[in-house]
């Protein structure tokens, strides 16, 4: 640090809230330490800032080894905004979301001496977790989380993100429409559920009893087969995610039920798959890069003490060949 104090004709203390982002400094002098430090390489000695500081500069990062592909691509945005933002990564993969994995996975990282945490994993046992936890003094903001259980929360809107699907095939004028739901012990699921109810009560509609999915494929196929082929009143299906999207277009195909020309199919998450399925797959798309980014622009700002960004971020409508209008009844 002295070196570059040299370079930069500054004091050590100069170069010492440069390093510690003060911002009471002014911005010709914070350039000139910058430029110094970048043409000598510098880099500072984390350890002895922690004890200065009395902050870790680490964060916790809490997912599940699920493999979906929202909650796993959330984990890695989550992981690269945070070193971007310059905070060393403590992560925690979890084989299950249970209350006793994530009470010890939350514990093993406050041992770590962790400034906060980012929870990816948004069912009714975590977000009790959570909340326990935030009382305690411990920032965790959770990815997706029910905001009136969770003081702090960032996702897509997912509310409107459903009522945007359904308002799209009611608008190619379908007024028969399943809904295939997520679990209910997930915020998102039932979130997603609700955005479809109130499209169909906005459009004087009767909401469908909704078709329990777990997430897989494989769910989707199974209420595809036991539920859906055989109704031929139903014109349009809108699947909470494009995994148990993909499941249904096999049972309807297996049927000969055609797809759209005999049933639209809509999914959620917009999966870089679903431009390749037969045929395309509409869906809806979530930023899950700018959900990473926010994550943990909040839980900066909590940790600082400062007000944190809005949590909620738009959701895309992404429209391709799987939802046409509804086939003329003969």
């Amino acid at each position: 640090m002295a070196d570059v104090a040299r370079l930069a004709g500054v004091s050590h203390q100069t170069v010492s809230r440069v390093v510690n982002d003060h911002p009471n400094l002014r911005p010709e002098t914070r350039e000139r330490v910058q430029r110094a430090i970048e043409q000598l390489g510098y880099r500072p000695n984390t350890a002895a800032r922690a004890l200065v500081t009395r902050r870790s500069g680490t964060i916790g990062v809490i997912g599940s080894k699920s493999g979906y592909w929202g909650p796993s691509t959330v984990h890695r945005t989550v992981q690269a905004a945070a070193r971007a933002a310059g905070f060393f990564v403590s992560s925690v993969n979890l084989p299950a979301l249970t209350r006793t994995e994530v009470v010890d996975a939350i514990d093993h990282l406050r041992s770590q001496g962790v400034e906060g945490v980012v929870l990816i994993a948004a069912t009714d046992e975590a977000l009790d977790v959570a909340r326990s936890h935030q009382a305690a003094g411990l920032p965790v903001v959770v990815v997706e989380g029910d905001e009136t259980k969770a003081r702090w929360t960032v996702g897509v809107d997912q509310v409107r993100g459903a009522a945007m699907a359904t308002e799209h095939l009611l608008g190619l004028g379908h007024t028969e429409i399943v809904h295939i739901a997520g679990p209910q012990s997930w915020t998102e699921a039932r979130a997603r559920l609700a955005g479809y109810q109130e499209a169909m009560y906005s459009a004087g509609l009767r909401p469908a009893p909704p078709l329990i999915g777990d997430w897989s494929a494989r769910s989707g196929f199974a209420l595809g087969c036991d539920d859906i082929v055989a109704r031929h009143d139903v014109t349009a299906v809108f699947c909470a995610n494009d995994q148990m999207a993909l499941g249904l277009l096999r049972a309807l195909h297996e049927s000969g039920r055609r797809v759209p020309e005999d049933v639209s199919v809509v999914g959620f998450d917009d999966i870089p798959e679903a431009a390749f399925l037969i045929p395309p797959l509409t869906s809806v798309r979530q930023d899950f890069g700018a959900v990473g980014r926010r994550a943990i622009e909040i839980l900066r700002a909590v940790i600082e003490g400062q007000t944190p960004p809005e949590s909620l971020i738009s959701p895309e409508l992404v429209v391709r060949t799987s939802s046409v209008v509804p086939p003329v009844r003969k």
